[in-house]
């Protein structure tokens, strides 16, 4: 089952690749969109059988024996929501994409590869299995960027973009081989690898392996100091690029930490806990501060990405700071990490979709070239409000939930580092009702447009559709978050119990 989840996307590429690229575009946005639905109706069936502990859907093959590698693919409550999450928001851009006329044909072919190791990372139970899915995303991803951005200085953005996550994906490597050397008979086998726990007593060895494991996800992540690839790599992007760089391709850098770094390497972690609450909370509070001075749309959202991914490490590194008496605090702290993720991914995919139907209409990301869109645009504005709201953790949507358990399971562990966190939130407010005010409100402003009297078109139908629905699931995660937490929280658990023993 998982197999057929993963490479659905990509038979289906296959299968296009041999139709002439000037059929209508419909055709290759169309059948992106069913392998999309069809890829969430397999991820439902996965959903409702996984069982209450351990891995669900196992898959194992010998690959390389002799260097301990196989085939290894499993879901449990940790990386099936980020399945998911990679099902829908593939589906969502590729409704949005059904007007797409720049090369259609290989814009779709990419984003069905990059769907494909996508779900692969999230399956994956080997080491070299999951290094091989997370390398290939940058490799898909450069082209996205490079080949749909915006001239030369897309290229450059794309370029940037893939040195830096490259360099930190060999730094990654490195840590891996350094953990399967550590085991007595050497695996890549990440089962296999916390069942041993060959790096239970730390030192110096397992300081250097969380070291190398450690930088090469917080690239990914990104997090201070080590984002600033992110910034040119979303303003040069194309919406849809943007929507899963941002939604998909920076939760492989977090939920690396939960799947490899903390039940892997469990002493470091509680050794180095405080250091990984330090950098979550500065990116927070600086991923808050530089987007609340920028003029462009895209790269504010770029760095609500930075502040957002902050309050995950937070969570998890308060995790490693709690003590054995406080269980469920620790719990508490890494279940919110979890859902932040899935949260953010929902969000903020959504408000890179609404800049992009933005920047189609105005050709500019510039927030002080618009004014009154609520009047000119009133779906547009009423589902950027929403997802401004969302986005800054108003109850009644996903993103309450999940900071409000990393706050209330970090406070037991970091109390100062969460207080000054939960000053993240103000900013980030701050920012999204400065946006709102200066785009949705007051005398109507278009560029180019004295007086504004060319057309200006609300979102269309795939628009709506799109954003809607990412919205939509997350005001309902919101209100129902039980659903998601039932499956994250023994995940959580059972992580906890390998990084507390």
């Amino acid at each position: 089952m998982l197999s057929l989840i993963v490479f659905l996307p990509a038979l289906v590429a296959l299968a296009l690749s041999a139709l002439p690229a000037h059929r209508d575009a419909r055709v290759f946005a169309g059948a992106w969109t069913v392998a999309g639905l069809a890829q969430c109706a397999l991820v439902l069936v996965v959903w409702r059988d996984l069982p209450g502990t351990g891995y669900g859907a196992v898959e194992r093959r010998e690959w390389i024996p002799s260097a301990g590698v196989s085939y290894h693919l499993g879901v449990d409550g940790l990386s099936l929501p980020l399945l998911a999450l990679t099902a829908v928001l593939f589906t969502a851009t590729a409704v949005y994409s059904w007007r797409q006329s720049d090369r259609p044909k290989n814009f779709v072919l990419l984003f069905l590869c990059l769907q494909t190791v996508s779900a692969g990372l999230f399956v994956a139970l080997d080491l070299i299995l999951f290094f091989l899915f997370f390398d290939l995303s940058i490799v898909f991803m450069y082209f996205v960027i490079a080949g749909w951005g915006a001239g030369a200085p897309a290229r450059a953005a794309a370029l940037t973009f893939f040195l830096y996550t490259f360099l930190g994906s060999l730094a990654l490597l490195v840590g891996f081989i350094l953990l399967a050397l550590a085991a007595d008979t050497p695996t890549f086998d990440i089962p296999a690898l916390a069942a041993h726990d060959p790096l239970a007593g730390g030192g110096p060895y397992a300081t250097l392996t969380l070291l190398a494991v450690g930088v090469g996800l917080a690239v990914k992540t990104p997090v201070f100091p080590f984002h600033t690839w992110l910034p040119p790599a979303h303003t040069e992007a194309p919406a849809a690029g943007s929507a899963i760089l941002a939604g998909i391709l920076l939760k492989m850098g977090t939920y690396g930490f939960v799947r490899i770094a903390m039940p892997l390497l469990p002493a470091s972690w509680r050794q180095f806990a405080h250091v990984i609450v330090v950098v979550g909370v500065v990116s927070v509070v600086w991923g808050a501060l530089v987007a609340l001075a920028q003029a462009d749309l895209k790269r504010m959202i770029a760095y609500t990405s930075v502040n957002h991914m902050g309050y995950v490490l937070l969570g998890l590194g308060a995790a490693g700071m709690v003590g054995a008496d406080s269980e469920h605090a620790r719990e508490l702290a890494t279940t919110g990490a979890v859902y932040q993720m899935v949260s953010h991914g929902l969000i903020t995919a959504a408000l890179f979709l609404l800049a992009g139907a933005l920047h189609t209409r105005g050709h500019t990301y510039a927030m002080s070239a618009y004014g009154g869109l609520a009047t000119r645009a009133p779906h547009f504005a009423a589902l950027f409000a929403v997802a401004a709201f969302a986005s800054l953790g108003l109850p009644g949507f996903s993103g309450f939930i999940a900071e409000f358990q990393i706050f209330a399971g970090a406070l037991r562990g970091a109390p100062a580092a969460t207080v000054v966190a939960v000053t993240g939130v103000l900013l980030t407010a701050t920012l999204f009702l400065l946006a709102l005010s200066r785009m949705l409100t007051g005398r109507v402003r278009l560029p180019d447009a004295p007086g504004t009297p060319r057309p200006f078109p609300d979102l269309r139908p795939p628009e709506l559709l799109s954003v809607g629905a990412l919205l939509l699931l997350a005001t309902f995660l919101g209100l129902l978050p039980r659903v998601v937490l039932d499956v994250i929280e023994p995940a959580a658990r059972a992580l906890n119990h390998l990084v507390a023993r």
